[in-house]
């Protein structure tokens, strides 16, 4: 059995991590797997949103202790480097929409590589936990980045600290995710929110994607700067003519993604 699937409809990449039975617990094979997906969604101009979710009754419960049990310095640097900072990196640079979906538990790393990710969406059954500390180890996957940025240096240091588990509607409510849907309503509105985002000006929202990136190194002026540059590109795209051929002929846009 495949350790992550892939599925391309209406426009979207369904990626799925497929260990159910390990609450798809992360290894080599599913983080070499799901770099091979993302890196296809990236190339695939037909896929203009990717959506990442688990099987079964978990998101991803961080890494299988299993596999990294006792493992030598240099392992140990390599698991790091190769499974999870080069997920992460894929997530951030590819132009695209990429929208984590949250369907049960997100643990360790499986949390930071949600929150990696452009849009983030929750069951109410969901949980995100900064497990690390329970079995002495730190944040990875971005998680010492992005989290102090979403919820502040204070609520973030006190959840890595502690290991405690977060709800998806406490999650909304600290900033930490976008939105939270009931169980039986989670899948459908999730899904629609990600062909609603394969609709859009997809290098647009690249764009954007690329500027955010970036504000967190710039300042005022320099982001001011940046965001002159990618104007013009954005300025320069087939959705931005038929964004406003479609506002003055009063009719709904057909964007392209180009």
């Amino acid at each position: 059995m495949s350790t992550v699937l892939l599925h391309k409809e209406n426009g979207v990449g369904y990626i799925t991590l497929n260990r159910p039975d390990k609450y798809n617990s992360y290894n080599r094979e599913m983080a070499l797997a799901l770099q091979g997906y993302l890196d296809d969604c990236e190339a695939d101009d037909t896929v203009r949103c990717i959506y990442i979710t688990g099987a079964g009754k978990g998101f991803c419960s961080g890494q299988d202790l299993g596999e990294a049990m006792n493992p030598a310095p240099e392992e140990f640097e390599r698991m790091v480097r190769e499974h999870y900072n080069a997920t992460i990196l894929r997530i951030r640079n590819i132009e695209k929409p990429v929208i984590a979906a949250v369907n049960g538990v997100a643990a360790g790393a499986g949390a930071n590589i949600a929150l990696a990710c452009d849009i983030v969406l929750a069951s109410e059954s969901a949980s995100f936990i900064q497990a690390f500390s329970k079995i002495g180890l730190i944040p990875d996957s971005g998680g010492t980045f992005f989290l102090p940025r979403l919820v502040g240096m204070q609520r973030a240091a006190a959840l890595m600290i502690t290991g405690d588990k977060v709800s998806g509607t406490e999650a909304v409510s600290m900033g930490m995710i976008y939105k939270c849907f009931a169980d039986d309503e989670f899948e459908n509105e999730s899904k629609k929110m990600a062909v609603s985002l394969a609709q859009m000006p997809t290098k647009g929202i690249g764009l954007t994607k690329r500027l955010l990136n970036q504000t967190f190194s710039n300042d005022l002026q320099q982001q001011l700067d940046a965001e002159k540059g990618v104007q013009m590109q954005a300025g320069g795209t087939d959705d931005f003519r038929e964004g406003v051929q479609a506002f003055l002929e009063k009719r709904k846009p057909v964007f392209k993604g180009a």
